[in-house]
C-alpha cells in the first residue's frame, strides 16, 4: 500500500460516510498523508479530521473516529488509532507495505511520475547569460536548478520548453565589441569594457576567422558579430557539458527586428494601459502593484528597456504557453512587481500565468577559504572551472541540492571525497551497493523471477525503507508544485541512509554456499532493485548519473 493508496481510501472512507449521513463535511480533492516523524504513531498518519472539523461545526474526535471504523475495514490497513485532537494514525500490514517492492521494480523509472502538470505548456526560462564572457557561478547554479526542474515538471506531465533568451541587443554588447577591438589591436580593453584572458581568446580567434578584420572600416561591426556567435558557441558547449541543452535560443534582436515590440505596444494601446507624458509612451502599471509606471518608448523615439520585455513576454503566451517561468539571480529582485504588472496588464494571471524565480549567491570554499579568481575570466568563477574542480555530477548535485532561496556555501574540496560527508557521493555509492547485491545476488542464484512473499519482509529497517520509498511520488509531486528540486536530493539523502541501514541488518545473499535460497532471500532482492529504481530515477531528475561501480 502506497501512500496515495492509503490517501484515496481516507477519501473514499469521507464519500461514503457522507453519502450514509455519518458525516456532514465537505470532501477535499486529496488528502494529505505523511510519514510519522516518531515511529511508535504508526506508518501514516494524516490529519484530515482537524482540516474538516471547523467547516462541520464538529469536534474533530467525532469526524476521525467514524473514519478510523471505516479504514480499519480496508484491506491492508492493520490498525488505526485517533491521537490528540483527532489525528489519524495508520498501520499497514507487512503484505501489504511490502507490496511496494514489486510496484516499483514493474513501474521502473515510471514510478514517481504523476499527472499535477499534465496538459501544462510551460516556457521555463533560465541562465540566458549575456554572451559577453563565460557563465558564471550564478548562472551555473540555475542551470542545475533549471534543467532540474524541467525534468521535475516533466515527470507530472507537463510540456516544458527549455529556453535561453540570447541577449544580442544593447549597451552591454557595444561594449564587448570595444573590447575584443582593443585586444585585436594589442590595447587595453576600455574603463567600461570586459576583462579576462577569454577576450583576448576570442578576439584572436575572430582574426582567425576574418584575417582583415582590423583593416576593415566596420572593424567593430565585425568583432561584435563574429565575437558574439564565438562567445555564445562555447556558452552553449559548456552549458552542453554540463548537461544542459535548450529547446529554443531565442535572440532579443528578433524582437525589435521582427516588429514584436510594435505589436505588444499595439496590444497594449488596445487594452487601454498606454498613455502619453513629456514626449514619451508610459505603461500604467501602478495600479497592478508596481511602485511606479513605465516608460515604454523614450521621449526621443527610442524604446526603453521594459519595452523587450513587453514583447517577450507577449511572445510567449501567443505560441502557446500557458505557463511563462523565468529563473533570475538575486540582483533582478527589484524586477518582479514590474513584471508581474506587465502580465497583469495583458490580462493574464500573475503567479499563474506568469512565474519569476529568485536565485541567491553561490560561495565557492576551499579549505574554508573563499575561492574568487578564474584562470580565464579573471574576476569570477566559470562553470568550466566548477566542472574542472569536482566534476559535472557533483557539480550539479551541490547546486541543486539546496533552495535557492538561500545564499550557498559549496566546499570544492568535500565535493571531490569519496566519504559519506560528501552527499553526492552518499548518494551514488547507495546506488553502486544495490548494484553490487544484485550482481552477487545474481551470482549466488538469487532471482527476483523465483519468488516473492511480501508478508516477510517485517524487519524494522525494511518497514523504515519501504515508507521511504513510498513518499517518492509525493515528493516529485511537491517539487514541481513549488519549483523546488531540492526536496529531490534531501528526499535521496534520506533514501541512501535507509537503504545503508538495511544493508547492515537484512541479507539479500545466503551467508554460505550451504545456506539454501528462499523465499526471503528473493523478496529483499525485489526491495533492493526497489530501492535502485528509485535512486536511478531521482539522481536523472537531478540531471546526476547514477554510477553501478564506485
Amino acid at each position: 500500500m502506497t501512500p496515495e493508496d492509503l490517501s484515496f481510501a481516507v477519501r473514499t472512507a469521507l464519500v461514503d460516510a457522507v453519502a450514509t449521513g455519518e458525516l456532514a463535511v465537505a470532501v477535499p480533492d486529496t488528502v494529505t498523508v505523511e510519514r510519522p516523524r516518531n515511529r511508535e504513531h504508526g506508518d501514516w498518519s494524516t490529519n484530515v479530521a482537524l482540516q474538516l472539523a471547523k467547516g462541520a461545526g464538529v469536534p474533530p474526535r467525532q469526524i476521525a473516529t467514524v473514519l478510523a471504523a471505516r479504514l480499519s475495514e480496508v484491506p491492508g490497513v492493520k490498525s488505526v488509532d485517533i491521537a490528540g485532537p483527532g489525528f489519524l494514525n495508520v498501520v499497514v500490514d507487512a503484505a501489504s507495505a511490502g507490496e511496494l517492492a514489486r510496484t516499483i521494480v514493474q513501474a521502473g523509472s515510471a514510478y514517481g511520475n504523476g499527472a499535477t502538470a499534465a496538459g501544462e505548456r510551460v516556457n521555463l526560462e533560465f541562465v540566458s547569460a549575456n554572451p559577453t564572457g563565460p557563465v558564471h557561478l550564478g548562472g551555473v547554479r540555475w542551470a542545475a536548478v533549471g534543467d532540474s526542474l524541467a525534468r521535475i515538471l516533466q515527470a507530472q506531465g507537463a510540456e516544458v520548453t527549455r529556453e535561453y533568451y540570447f541577449n544580442d541587443h544593447g549597451a552591454q554588447i557595444d561594449r564587448f565589441a570595444r573590447s575584443l577591438l582593443a585586444r585585436a589591436r594589442g590595447e587595453e580593453v576600455p574603463e567600461d569594457g570586459y576583462g579576462g584572458a577569454y577576450i583576448e581568446d576570442i578576439a584572436a580567434a575572430v582574426l582567425r576567422r576574418v584575417p582583415d578584420a582590423l583593416d576593415r572600416e566596420d572593424a567593430q561591426e565585425v568583432f561584435r558579430r563574429e565575437g558574439v556567435e564565438l562567445m555564445f558557441g562555447e556558452i552553449k558547449q559548456s552549458l552542453h557539458d554540463f548537461g544542459v541543452d535548450f529547446d529554443v535560443y531565442f535572440h532579443e534582436n528578433a524582437l525589435h527586428e521582427s516588429g514584436a515590440v510594435q505589436h505588444a505596444i499595439d496590444r497594449l494601446r488596445e487594452l487601454g494601459h498606454l498613455y502619453e507624458k513629456d514626449g514619451a509612451l508610459w505603461l500604467r502599471t501602478t495600479p497592478f502593484g508596481d511602485d511606479k509606471d513605465r516608460v515604454v518608448v523614450k521621449s526621443d523615439g527610442r524604446p526603453a528597456y521594459i519595452s523587450g520585455d513587453l514583447a517577450y513576454y507577449l511572445n510567449k503566451r501567443e505560441r502557446g504557453f500557458d505557463r511563462a517561468v523565468i529563473m533570475l539571480g538575486a540582483d533582478h529582485h527589484g524586477y518582479v512587481s514590474r513584471m508581474m504588472a506587465m502580465c497583469a496588464c495583458f490580462g493574464d494571471v500573475p503567479g499563474r500565468n506568469l512565474e519569476i524565480l529568485i536565485g541567491q549567491m553561490v560561495n565557492l570554499l576551499r579549505g574554508g577559504e573563499p575561492v574568487r579568481m578564474s584562470k580565464r575570466a579573471g574576476t569570477v568563477v566559470t562553470i568550466d572551472d566548477l566542472v574542472e574542480a569536482v566534476g559535472v555530477d557533483a557539480g550539479r548535485y551541490a547546486l541543486a541540492r539546496s533552495s535557492v532561496d538561500s545564499a550557498i556555501d559549496v566546499d570544492l574540496d568535500l565535493l571531490v571525497k569519496r566519504s559519506n560527508d560528501n552527499p553526492v557521493f552518499y548518494v551514488q555509492y547507495a546506488h553502486a551497493r544495490t548494484s553490487n547485491v544484485t550482481r552477487l545476488a545474481l551470482e549466488d542464484g538469487v532471482r527476483t523471477d523465483d519468488g516473492f512473499d511480501p508478508a516477510l519482509l517485517g524487519h524494522e529497517t525494511e518497514s523504515v525503507l519501504l515508507a521511504t520509498l513510498g513518499q517518492f511520488p509525493g515528493v516529485v509531486a511537491t517539487a514541481a508544485e513549488l519549483r523546488e528540486p531540492h526536496r529531490v536530493a534531501r528526499y535521496l539523502e534520506t533514501l541512501a541512509g535507509a537503504y545503508h541501514k538495511w544493508y547492515d541488518n537484512c541479507r539479500v545473499r545466503p551467508q554460505s554456499a550451504q545456506e539454501e535460497v528462499t523465499d526471503l532471500h528473493r523478496t529483499r532482492l525485489w526491495l533492493n532493485e526497489a530501492t535502485r529504481t528509485v535512486l536511478a530515477r531521482g539522481l536523472d531528475l537531478l540531471g546526476v548519473s547514477a554510477p553501478e561501480r564506485m
